[in-house]
């Protein structure tokens, strides 16, 4: 219906002059002109593209600046589009992107906060999306400003016009994956409006010529973690627009670009494997500065959602003065700290409890240890909210007779046997991805949404199939299944060819285990930490070692040096009971030889020349000097 109906283009408004007999006194009037010719279908003919230029160049194409002819019954127009022209797809990939933007141009047309899409089309064998032509970009301004960054107050007003864009993207199901200055125009008023409406998403799951772009979707600068391999380390969420959001704002703010100078190899080093984010500027006020550092968290979970982004932006211009400065006047955004089970305040916003939901004690994040205050499962009877949006509930557990207070962010929502956070797996068979994820969401009408490895999104689907699976944390020692012949990832083995077991460092949000190898000795820049999938791990433990020798392998397994230290140890003790043994048959025998020249003694002196318990050798030696001494 969307693609039959349509929106209309904007109307065109103008003044003039209005006469009503005194020429002294003319009144002007504004006046609307609203064209007759309304689409009825996306697609522009490519004849009525006159290309002029190339404009800009990115990971997905090319820009160029034309020309576009319309013409009707009663009128002609020529309007000057930028028309992105992506990169060559195979034929069933160009079909099946064409097919995307066809089912969502209508809708994209409603979404003021992205810039006006004229059409698409096909040239020589490209995609061609054309869209109003915009004189300059936020990108173009903060080059042009003295210093090269923008006032606080400015920074503000662009960052909520562009969050609401990216928000109504979202309740369309799209993510923009690109946000970068940039992309972000400005019309004649002065006003942001998004560039790319989510090309990056559009393309996902199309096999791309460029080798390259396989790796990415988006600019590198400002791709969050789980961007660079969203099958492996993500899925791509809402919240992923959130960290690109935040790495514009700190260039909008201090005119310096995220990770400014490094190569796409070192941007990758720094962001997923050293989890380093971008530095934020000091002196903010408290609900910028916490929700901007919020952005930049690497467990997409913990990040803000822009509902979060426009309440801390809106709430600090009071704070912002025309200087940029700020006057610090406090904010009643909450601050994303961390709670002790892990969560930070975006986290736990993102549910919001009802009078009649079942709740439990909230687990901690990727760990097994329960809050201190352990409640079951209850039904909510009651909520006492506060302005920090957080606040008490009232839940009546089965059993006891009065319900029990209990801060709202200490307890999670279950539904149909779910909570979110849990570890579950599809019933039935699965090839195209991992069967075991994490439970993100769970609506009260059963709809669920899970991480899975091999994904590039979330899985939607409903709670009934699902089953609970087998639960990781941090901190637990894992090995591949001996029935695990070629795992999804690279795994290394012992001398033996076993299986090596190693411990679990990180869970990401899709259930990939991230595993270290404290008992395997790496030298150089060899990487110590390897990718699991739980589907293929099992757990291994003290208690399930089932000899002496299996329990000591366990042991090894904690450190590399507790081999080397065995060994050592083994040596000393070998060495310290070799010492005392030595230094007891020593002093045994000198005692034995004491005790013998004193028997030989007395016995001289008894006897005199009586030898017959010497050597003949030296009883002769005796008796010779006997002999001597009786003849002198």
């Amino acid at each position: 219906m969307d693609e039959q109906v349509g929106k209309a283009k904007p109307a065109v408004s103008f003044e003039y002059e209005l006469f009503e007999g005194d020429p002294d006194h003319l009144r002007t009037v504004v006046a609307t002109l609203t064209p007759t010719l309304t689409p009825t279908s996306p697609w522009i003919d490519p004849a009525s593209l006159n290309f002029k230029y190339r404009i800009g160049r990115g990971p997905f194409g090319d820009v160029w600046l034309a020309t576009r002819h319309q013409s009707a019954e009663d009128y002609e127009e020529y309007h000057e589009v930028a028309v992105k022209m992506l990169h060559p797809l195979k034929e069933d990939d160009r079909q099946e992107f064409v097919r995307k933007f066809e089912r969502l141009f209508f809708k994209f047309r409603r979404v003021y906060g992205v810039g006006w899409l004229h059409g698409i089309s096909i040239v020589d064998g490209k995609i061609c999306i054309a869209m109003k032509f915009y004189e300059g970009s936020i990108g173009d301004r903060v080059a042009q400003m003295k210093g090269g960054k923008l006032q606080l107050s400015d920074v503000l007003r662009y960052g909520i016009e562009l969050a609401k864009g990216i928000l109504d993207l979202h309740s369309l199901g799209l993510l923009v994956l690109n946000l970068k200055p940039s992309n972000f125009l400005l019309d004649e008023h002065d006003q942001a409006v998004l560039g790319d409406f989510g090309i990056p998403y559009l393309l996902l799951g199309i096999s791309l010529s460029n080798s390259d772009m396989v790796l990415r979707l988006g600019t590198p600068n400002y791709m969050a973690p789980e961007q660079w391999e969203p099958e492996v380390r993500g899925p791509v969420s809402f919240e992923t627009d959130a960290w690109g959001f935040g790495c514009c704002f700190v260039e909008m703010l201090t005119g310096v670009q995220p990770w400014f100078g490094r190569s796409i190899e070192e941007i990758y080093h720094s962001v997923v494997i050293k989890q380093e984010k971008p530095p934020v500027p000091n002196g903010l006020p408290p609900a910028l500065e916490s929700v901007i550092n919020g952005c930049f968290e690497y467990d997409f979970r913990n990040r803000p959602s822009m509902e979060d982004i426009i309440h801390a932006f809106e709430s600090s211009q009071n704070d912002a003065q025309s200087d940029g400065e700020w006057l610090g006047l406090g904010s009643s955004t909450p601050a994303g700290k961390f709670s002790s089970s892990g969560y930070t305040t975006w986290y736990l916003l993102k549910d919001r409890l009802q009078v009649g939901d079942i709740v439990r004690s909230r687990k901690p994040l990727n760990a097994r240890k329960p809050q201190a205050m352990d409640v079951p499962e209850g039904s909510v009877t009651g909520l006492e909210t506060d302005s920090d949006r957080d606040g008490f509930a009232l839940v009546k557990i089965p059993g006891e007779r009065n319900p029990v207070r209990v801060l709202v962010s200490t307890v999670e929502r279950v539904t149909s046997g779910f909570a979110v956070g849990d570890w579950v797996s599809l019933k039935g068979e699965c090839r195209k991805h991992s069967p075991d994820g994490i439970l993100h969401s769970i609506q009260r009408d059963g709809s669920v949404a899970v991480g899975f490895i091999g994904l590039e999104t979330l899985w939607r689907g409903k709670s009934s199939d699902l089953q609970m699976a087998d639960a990781y944390y941090v901190g637990e020692f894992v090995r591949l299944k001996a029935n695990v012949l070629s795992p999804r990832f690279e795994w290394p083995r012992k001398n033996g060819g076993a299986w090596t077991t190693g411990r679990i460092s990180q869970v990401l949000p899709n259930g990939c285990l991230v595993v270290r190898f404290p008992g395997r000795l790496v030298l150089g820049d060899e990487s110590n930490s390897f990718l699991a999938d739980p589907a293929e791990v099992e757990l291994v433990s003290f208690d399930t070692c089932p000899g002496v020798v299996q329990k000591y392998q366990h042991i090894e397994d904690f450190h590399w040096a507790v081999r080397p230290l065995t060994i050592a140890f083994g040596l000393f003790t070998a060495m310290k009971i070799s010492l005392f043994v030595g230094r007891n048959v020593s002093a045994k025998l000198k005692g034995r030889r004491n005790s013998m020249r004193r028997d030989g003694n007395s016995q001289d002196g008894q006897s005199g020349g009586n030898t017959a318990w010497l050597p003949p050798p030296v009883a002769n030696l005796f008796k010779e000097g006997v002999s001597t001494a009786s003849a002198r």
